[in-house]
Formats: structure tokens, C-alpha cells, sequence
């Protein structure tokens, strides 16, 4: 009977090891898509190299969520999930920012993407910092996978409308907006706890309803529509509450 008892303790604890490695398995993921994505930039297959960060997005996404719903947060998985977010979210879009279009202006272009890695792990090291055990209900600056798919559907606009260097231009300036965004402490909604009440089902499922269908039927320039309404979001509001704030001192 006890050896009974003892199989079955172990057991179930293999069962817990396998639930912790699940959500490091999507992180790694994560950071494979980044890789590939990096790849196919240096190939010259830029679409492809775009739309790989935006699967990046989906498995950082997912492995947060897994570990929460399994329980298995840990001080491991956070670290892991920085350096992939760095690679996938920093790396690759800065790269597939210069291969496509940041070459052309020389020492700028390399300034431009480095600015965006650089600030891009200042934010992460923040936010690590910053966030003790509970999901924070805003983020302070842009976070950078939302700078890195805003950086990937440019590219991706450009590329499917024609691009020559003036309108080029328009992504070295925008990556060094949204690269100063990332470590300034304008303020932006937080997903992660989305009021589900059924006070605000509704108008949480026509939002979402909505974005999907833009998505649907406009993959490039509905995405593109929503992270510039993100972006844009953070930064009105802050010009709106900063009045305030100043007639307060």
C-alpha cells in the first residue's frame, strides 16, 4: 500500500513538472518565430519576416496565459519570456526595419534600429522591475510587442502599396517615435485584465467582434488601424490629462 501511495506521489509529480515546462514551451516558440523571422529579413522576404513577429505576438501572448491558468508562474519564466520578447520583439523588427528600408539612409538608419533594441530592453528591464506579483492594470510606456507589430505592419504597408526613400522616411521616424514612447511614462490599458462582468460583456464582445472583422477583411491596414489608435491613445490622453496635473501644483 505504501508503494502504492509513493508511485502515485510521483506521478503525480511528473505530471507538475510537465505543467510548468508548458508555458516555456510557447515562450521558446516565441522566440523560434523571432529567429525565423530575422532569417527571412536577411533573405529579403520581408512580408514573411512581418508576419512572423505577429505569430511571436500570439505564443508571447498565449505562454502568459497558460501560466497563469495552470498556476505556474515563476521568477524563471519571466526572465525567459524578457529574452525572448528582446529577440522577437526587439531584434527582429529592428532588423527587418533596416534590411528593408533603414540601409538607405546610412548611419541614421543604424541609429534608428538600434534606438529601437536599445529602448526596447530598457522597457523590459522597467517593467521587470517595476511588476512585483500581480499583472498590472496599465503599462507605463508602449509595450514592445505592440512597438514591434506597429514597426512590422508599416512594413508591410509600404511594402504592399510602393515605397521609394521619401515615404521610407516616414518608418525611421515613426520606429523613433514609438522607440521613445516604450521608456516614457505615458500610460496604456493593460489587456490582461479586461472587465468581463456582464455590466461590460457586451461592449467588450462588440469591440472585439469588431476588431476581428476590420482584421478579417483588411488583414494589413486593420492592424495597422489598431496599433496606431493604441499608440495614439496613450498619447492624447496624456496631452488631456497634462493640464490638470499642472493646474494641480
Amino acid at each position: 500500500m505504501l508503494k502504492f501511495l509513493i508511485k502515485i506521489k510521483q506521478m503525480k509529480s511528473k505530471q507538475a513538472n510537465l505543467i510548468y515546462i508548458l508555458p516555456n514551451i510557447f515562450t521558446a516558440a516565441s522566440i523560434f518565430s523571432g529567429v525565423f523571422s530575422i532569417i527571412s529579413a536577411i533573405n529579403g522576404e520581408f512580408d514573411k519576416a512581418a508576419w512572423l513577429i505577429m505569430i511571436s505576438l500570439v505564443l508571447d501572448g498565449l505562454d502568459g496565459r497558460v501560466a497563469r491558468l495552470t498556476n505556474t508562474c515563476s521568477k524563471f519564466g519571466v526572465e525567459f519570456d524578457s529574452l525572448a520578447d528582446i529577440v522577437a520583439f526587439g531584434v527582429a523588427p529592428a532588423l527587418l526595419m533596416y534590411l528593408f528600408i533603414g540601409h538607405e539612409f546610412g548611419r541614421f538608419g543604424v541609429v534608428a534600429s538600434a534606438s529601437f533594441v536599445i529602448f526596447g530592453a530598457i522597457r523590459l528591464a522597467r517593467f521587470n522591475v517595476m511588476t512585483v506579483s500581480s499583472e498590472p492594470s496599465v503599462f507605463i510606456g508602449v509595450p514592445i510587442p505592440t512597438a514591434a507589430v506597429f514597426v512590422s505592419v508599416l512594413v508591410l504597408l509600404f511594402h504592399k502599396y510602393g515605397l521609394n526613400t521619401d515615404y521610407g522616411l516616414v518608418i525611421m521616424l515613426s520606429s523613433i517615435f514609438v522607440s521613445i514612447l516604450m521608456v516614457s511614462n505615458i500610460r496604456y490599458p493593460s489587456f490582461k485584465k479586461v472587465d468581463f462582468s456582464p455590466k461590460h460583456a457586451m461592449k467588450s464582445f462588440i469591440f472585439i467582434l469588431a476588431a476581428l472583422l476590420l482584421v478579417y477583411m483588411y488583414p494589413i491596414e486593420g492592424f495597422a488601424l489598431l496599433a496606431v489608435l493604441y499608440i495614439l491613445y496613450g498619447v492624447l490622453r496624456a496631452a488631456v490629462l497634462m493640464p490638470k496635473k499642472l493646474l494641480k501644483k
